[in-house]
């Protein structure tokens, strides 16, 4: 009888820490149609190049020699050309559809670059400036239309987040890119510019070529043509994205002057504060999406809310690098738990076919509180000194939580009702 073998060890099980973590992104990037992929790309391409914006004013002073009250004007005609163009955009998503429209939203602003380029006399160049304005915003809730209509259900809020995220990279590419052609001359800004609006266009019509008759994708027979501005909740959801977005802008606008007066940072250490806000965005709101994309919106919103108020609150507080990073990371995780979920909300909202005119106005109330809230935060600033100004910014945290609970309220008898009268019927 032949001798037993030997005990052979069993192979140790292989376990990467790094398994979990891949598992979970792999979650929550998965389950999304190959059209969202798609449409996020082309959102990516065409925020990649915008690199006249942020340089804007520079141009607007340095080369066409105005000045700064000048250019300010000029840029707050940008801001007004913006509301329009959210409207307009929207208003068109229902009518021709979100590609379409997507597609001369980035035709008209190469043309409008170009233009503003070209352009030397102010009248003329407010004009040029608003129109470009028009086209380029109106890009803007076509594409969150076109995500809405193509999100699978109940993943609504991963595919505008994907949406917010392509935004997010995009935006970080473009500056870097337009500071070194600004280096090499200002035109150089505008063509690029004009390029790649153009590029993504043609992307649009390769990628997702428009399918059927004009207006077949946005309207379906028999659809609802309700106007968003008739929906009373959906109003006090307006009302309530304006309050968290003025907020929210104010780390656009007045945290900068902030963080250079009260903390003593360079540009350097206010860029690296600001980056850790895009990075933190960028790693884990798909994870956070996938996770509580289950949930109901309006609670998480409403502890979205009261991080982002709360985060800027604590700035008087300190006045060190750790505790403005802590203070960040406050207001980030509030960022992104409430404004995705509030697209998300948006898009749950919109009867089909009027997705378009739901998320134009969405964008618009963006826009409306993007012009403002710079305004009334650096005059605030400026007047009362910066421990009001934060103190007030923390208070909207009470009329933000007591609004989502009477919408929260209000939503709840609403569908109670359809229920109710399903029944009967």
């Amino acid at each position: 009888m032949p001798d037993d073998p030997p005990d052979t060890p069993a192979s140790p099980m292989r376990f990467s820490p790094l398994a979990p973590v891949l598992a979970t992104y792999r979650a929550a990037f998965s389950g999304l149609p190959r059209e969202i992929w798609l449409l996020c790309f082309t959102c990516f391409v065409n925020r990649a190049g915008m690199m006249v914006l942020p340089f804007l004013t520079l141009f607007l002073t340095q080369d066409r020699a105005l000045g700064v009250a000048a250019a300010g004007r000029l840029m707050a005609v940008y801001g007004i050309g913006s509301l329009v163009g959210s409207f307009a955009g929207g208003w068109l998503s229902d009518r021709i559809g979100s590609i379409r429209t997507q597609q001369l939203s980035l035709v008209g602003a190469g043309v409008g670059y170009l233009t503003v380029l070209l352009t030397q006399d102010l009248r003329w160049l407010a004009l040029v400036v608003f129109l470009t304005s028009v086209a380029a915003d109106a890009f803007r809730p076509a594409v969150m239309a076109a995500v809405t209509r193509r999100a699978p259900a109940g993943r609504e809020g991963r595919s505008l987040a994907l949406l917010r995220l392509a935004t997010n990279l995009g935006m970080t590419v473009g500056p870097a890119v337009g500071g070194f052609l600004a280096g090499l001359g200002y035109a150089w800004l505008f063509v690029a510019d004009a390029a790649t609006c153009w590029l993504a266009a043609i992307l649009l019509q390769i990628l997702l070529r428009p399918r059927g008759r004009v207006g077949a994708e946005a309207r379906p027979a028999g659809a609802s043509a309700r106007s968003p501005w008739a929906d009373r909740p959906f109003v006090l959801l307006m009302v309530l994205v304006f309050v968290l977005a003025s907020a929210f802008f104010q780390v656009f606008s007045t945290l900068p002057i902030h963080y250079r007066a009260a903390y003593h940072f360079g540009e350097s250490t206010i860029g690296m504060v600001l980056g850790l806000n895009a990075l933190l965005v960028v790693l884990f709101e798909m994870v956070v999406m996938h996770r509580v994309e289950r949930r109901e919106r309006l609670p998480l919103i409403a502890v979205g809310s009261v991080l982002v108020a709360s985060g800027l609150a604590t700035l008087p507080l300190g006045s060190t690098l750790p505790f403005a990073l802590f203070s960040t990371l406050l207001w980030t995780a509030g960022e992104i738990l409430s404004l995705p979920l509030m697209n998300a909300l948006v898009a749950d909202r919109a009867p089909a076919g009027a997705q378009g005119a739901y998320m134009g106005a969405y964008t618009m109330t963006f826009s409306a509180a993007f012009v403002v809230a710079p305004f009334a935060g650096t005059w605030a600033y400026e007047h009362y000194g910066p421990e009001l100004l934060w103190l007030g910014v923390g208070l909207l945290s009470i009329p933000l939580l007591l609004g989502c609970a009477l919408l929260r309220g209000i939503l709840r008898r609403e569908r109670q009702l359809a229920m109710e009268a399903r029944g009967a019927a």
